[in-house]
């Protein structure tokens, strides 16, 4: 998968209307189309960055909530959309949370490209209220360097941040698995 497509709409049936009319305009997959808080719908779509753009152009036509395209998107944001992703104990930990959902997932694909973090987790939207969440692991200068350039990204966007350099390991488990074969220091 070489681009990420992500559009937000105000309500369920325009964003089911516009990612019909994107399916249909570019050869792109369909990673993910659904309701999210707030009666607002969440369309993730993949493919080569020339088609992603192409539907996403058509998204546009229908003035969406949010639109965004990550090109060259990290395998560790695509991981976390589906999963959590174990941790080894000791760890340090950032999170950052934003207003939107796609922002987040632009912020999380920002934070793992500048920092080389592990991105542990990635919530996006349900039970959040349409917030975003993204929890990375790592040494504490590389988990550092990951929430500023996921703040930076998220602008406005940006609600809360916070760098655990040593967090519990129940803390950790809250979050996200502990991996117990993982060794237990940082990387």
């Amino acid at each position: 998968m070489e681009t990420l497509g992500l559009v937000e709409t105000r309500t369920i049936v325009r964003g089911v209307g516009i990612m019909d009319r994107m399916l249909k305009a570019a050869d792109v997959s369909l990673i993910r189309g659904t309701s999210i808080c707030s009666g607002r719908y969440m369309i993730q779509v993949a493919g080569l960055q020339a088609d992603v753009e192409e539907a996403l152009s058509t998204a546009g036509e229908f003035d969406p909530m949010d639109i965004r395209i990550l090109p060259r998107v990290s395998p560790e944001v695509i991981t976390a959309l589906g999963k959590r992703r174990p941790l080894a104990a000791g760890m340090a930990l950032g999170l950052v949370e934003s207003r939107r959902a796609i922002s987040g997932i632009a912020a999380a694909d920002a934070a793992v490209k500048q920092a080389g973090v592990i991105l542990a987790r990635l919530a996006v939207a349900n039970g959040i209220n349409g917030k975003s969440y993204l929890v990375a692991g790592g040494n504490v200068a590389s988990v550092e360097e990951a929430v500023e350039a996921a703040s930076a990204t998220l602008g406005d966007d940006l609600i809360d941040r916070l760098v655990l350099p040593s967090p519990d390991p129940d803390t950790v488990r809250a979050l996200c698995p502990l991996d117990p074969a993982a060794p237990s220091k940082e990387i």
